[in-house]
C-alpha cells in the first residue's frame, strides 16, 4: 500500500511525539526527584524553554493535521478518533502538567508534585502511543 505525503508526515510527527514523551517519562521527569530545589528551579528554566521549542511545534502540527484530516479530507471516523486523542493530550497537558511546571518555575513545588509528573505522565504516554498505533492502522492495515 502506498502512503501519501500528508499521512507520512502525520505518522512522523506522531512517532516523534512518542519518542519524546518516552524520553520525558523514563529519563527527564524521574531525574527531577534527584535535584535540590534551587538546582531544579534553575535547570527547569532551561529545560522548559528548550523542550518547548521541540514539543510545541510538534504538538501544534499534530493538532492542525488532525483537524485537516477530519474536516478537509472528511475522514470522520478514524480521523475523528485521532483528533479526539490529540485533544486529550492537549487537555491533559494544560490541566495536569502546566500547573506543576508553573509551581516548579516559581520554586513553589513539593516532592508530591514531582512524583505526580512521573506517575500522571503515563496518561500522555498511553495517549500518544494510541495515536501512533491508530495512524499505523489507518495507513497500513485499514
Amino acid at each position: 500500500m502506498m502512503i501519501d505525503a500528508l499521512s507520512l508526515f502525520q505518522l512522523l510527527i506522531d512517532f516523534g511525539l512518542v519518542v519524546l514523551i518516552l524520553m520525558v517519562q523514563l529519563t527527564i521527569y524521574p531525574s527531577f526527584l534527584y535535584y535540590k530545589t534551587e538546582d531544579l528551579v534553575r535547570w527547569h528554566q532551561k529545560y522548559t524553554g528548550a523542550i518547548a521549542m521541540v514539543v510545541g511545534p510538534l504538538m501544534l502540527a499534530q493538532l492542525l493535521l488532525s483537524i485537516y484530516v477530519v474536516f478537509v479530507n472528511q475522514q470522520y471516523l478514524l480521523g475523528g478518533i485521532h483528533l479526539t486523542l490529540v485533544l486529550a493530550t492537549w487537555i491533559a497537558t494544560a490541566i495536569q502538567f502546566v500547573p506543576i511546571h508553573n509551581r516548579i518555575g516559581k520554586s513553589a513545588h513539593t516532592n508530591k508534585d514531582l512524583q505526580k509528573l512521573v506517575h500522571h505522565n503515563w496518561i500522555r504516554v498511553i495517549l500518544w502511543i494510541l495515536i501512533l498505533l491508530l495512524g499505523l492502522f489507518q495507513n497500513y492495515l485499514a
